[in-house]
């Protein structure tokens, strides 16, 4: 009969959570065991550990199938808590699999998960593989560019991405966000390296501030309640921010770069916004009429850019239909 207090606990943890960070099952499995053991004691967990003051040996891996014999036998005779490896350990839990399976009384194992990624964590690695790209030693490419080298591939990922969005080409929306955020990766590590410059986390956090500035409704005292008052003090708090030119010039802030027809409709829908009655139409101009279409399309709850790009696509492949 085998020790009832034979127990292998394979310990896995977050590498993209603070080492140590561990949940109340996890510290009292590794300080009640009878041997921690860890691949490589410099690793961010066992040197957390290590200093809490819980004592881990060294168990070097130089196979899976090895790791898993010598855990088993390590664990025949009392409880041994396996430290994950940064890597997760390729091959070991099948190889442990196997091991268990030849002998007639194995211990008992379990995998205890001490930590799990928050959501956003993948945003981590993200960020540390454009770094990576960008530090002597990565892309020559990557680390050429500038800004302005950037800026046709930062339009062009926006536009890519709006087209799948607008074709329900569903399984492409998540690549080509992808592709958008690399962007904002990408020019927050040119920034870096600037002076002055800024980081990511600038980003981010000018990003923070703005939302929660412009949500009083969710983060404050604000009384919103319903998608059109949250417009309206949306637009009311972009105002204060701004001079009092901006608030009179109805395209100020909109890039030239976007396109006529979406520049309209933020403009008529600034206007509308404001309470400011905008006069088109009754001269029968070309582009009156073009403003007219527009306000038409905004009535109906549609983006006339939006509605025109899919007229183009309809006589353009008359072989291709949207869903």
């Amino acid at each position: 009969m085998s020790d009832p207090t034979a127990l292998l606990t394979v310990l896995v943890t977050s590498p993209r959570m603070p080492a140590g960070l561990m949940s109340r099952d996890a510290w009292t499995a590794v300080e009640q065991a009878d041997r921690v053991l860890a691949a490589d004691l410099e690793d961010p967990l066992p040197a957390a550990i290590t200093a809490s003051g819980v004592e881990v040996d060294a168990m070097p891996v130089e196979s899976a199938t090895g790791a898993a014999r010598a855990l088993v036998e390590a664990a025949a005779s009392g409880s041994v808590v396996w430290l994950g490896s940064p890597d997760a350990d390729p091959g070991l839990t099948d190889a442990l699999a196997e091991e268990l399976t030849r002998l007639d009384e194995p211990p008992q194992i379990e995998v205890l998960v001490g930590s799990w990624d928050l959501p956003g964590a993948r945003l981590l690695d993200a960020v540390a593989v454009m770094d990576a790209l960008r530090s002597p030693g990565g892309c020559p490419w990557d680390a050429e560019q500038t800004h302005e080298s950037l800026a046709k591939y930062l339009l062009e990922e926006a536009h890519e991405t709006v087209e799948a969005i607008e074709t329900e080409d569903t399984s492409h929306v998540a690549e080509e966000l992808g592709d958008v955020l690399l962007q904002v990766l990408f020019h927050a590590r040119i920034a870096a390296d600037e002076d002055p410059g800024y980081t990511v986390d600038d980003v981010a956090g000018l990003l923070v501030e703005k939302l929660i500035r412009r949500h009083p409704h969710v983060f404050g005292d604000g009384d919103a309640s319903t998608p059109d008052e949250v417009e309206q003090s949306w637009e009311r708090i972009k105002a204060a921010e701004k001079t009092d030119r901006d608030e009179a010039d109805l395209l100020a802030g909109i890039p030239a770069s976007l396109s006529t027809l979406l520049t309209a409709e933020k403009v008529l829908t600034r206007a509308d916004r404001r309470g400011i009655q905008l006069t088109y139409g009754e001269s029968g101009d070309l582009g009156d009429r073009l403003l007219a279409v527009v306000a038409e399309a905004r009535a109906e709850g549609e983006s006339a850019d939006a509605v025109l790009r899919t007229a183009l696509r309809r006589i353009a492949r008359p072989d291709v239909t949207d869903e």
